[in-house]
């Protein structure tokens, strides 16, 4: 199985619309896409003060099904979310395979 993990440090002051916005429509959309199999949200517990930081997991069968996300589906959903919070937000992948 593989995770794609991607971290986000966004502002405090976006924090309940962007919860909202990735509960309510970017996961449902990433998940539309039918190649991954399941997914979390986690609130990173550390004390920030400039910011709040978010892990947002998603997990796939094999890489075969990553690379047509990849190919097919991540350009044009990672745009919509840096045009809905363009330079509120960082952010930050990372590919692991479960074992």
């Amino acid at each position: 199985m593989i995770l794609y993990n991607v971290t986000v440090k966004l502002d405090k002051a976006i924090e309940a619309d962007w919860l909202r916005w990735m509960k309510e429509v970017h996961v449902p959309d990433v998940l539309k896409t039918n190649l991954f199999v399941d997914h979390k949200i986690c609130h990173i517990l550390v004390d920030e003060t400039d910011g709040v930081s978010y892990s947002v997991q998603y997990f796939c069968k094999d890489m075969a099904d990553f690379e047509r996300y990849q190919e097919a589906f991540a350009k044009t959903l990672q745009a919509d979310h840096a045009s809905r919070y363009k330079d509120r937000y960082v952010a930050f992948r990372t590919l692991m395979e479960v074992v």
